[in-house]
This record gives C-alpha cells, structure tokens and sequence, in this order.
C-alpha cells in the first residue's frame, strides 16, 4: 500500500516538474531553506553540531551530481551562443 502511495506521488510530481518553469523550482528550494532555518534556528544547542554535520552532508552529495550534469549544460549553452554570435 505505502508502495503504490510512492509511486502515485512520483508519478505526479514528475507530472508537475515537467509542466514547471525553473521559477517554480527556485521558489520550491526558498521553501525547503526556509523550512531547513527555522529547524536550524529551533535547535537546541547541543544538537546543532550533529544537525549541521548531517545537513552538511546532504549538501555535498546531493549538490556535486547536480553540478556535475548541470556545468556542462552551462558550457555547451554558452558555446552555442558564441557560435551565434
């Protein structure tokens, strides 16, 4: 049952990312480091160190694949407008 709940939800968000401007997304990511402040900020101080380390840790493995298919995009985008030019 959770399964197929999951699947319908990334079906559907799927759905909706392929109808999204990259304006949507960037108003999802103000929301999502929003949220990420305010649990930041409501933590109490002995368990910000963990808490910094762990959100440390999902930036860097989620940003550096994300980089790494989205540098070479940016390259080929910009050769392309020189050609053009």
């Amino acid at each position: 049952m959770v399964k197929k709940l999951f699947h319908k939800l990334t079906v559907a968000a799927d759905a909706w990312i392929s109808r999204s401007h990259w304006t949507d997304m960037a108003l999802v990511k103000f929301c999502l480091c929003a949220i990420g402040v305010m649990i930041g900020i409501s933590m109490p101080k002995k368990n910000k160190k963990p808490v910094f380390l762990t959100a440390l840790a999902v930036f860097l493995v989620t940003y550096i694949p994300l980089m790494a298919r989205f540098v070479p995009l940016l390259v080929d985008e910009m050769r392309k407008k020189e050609e053009t030019e």
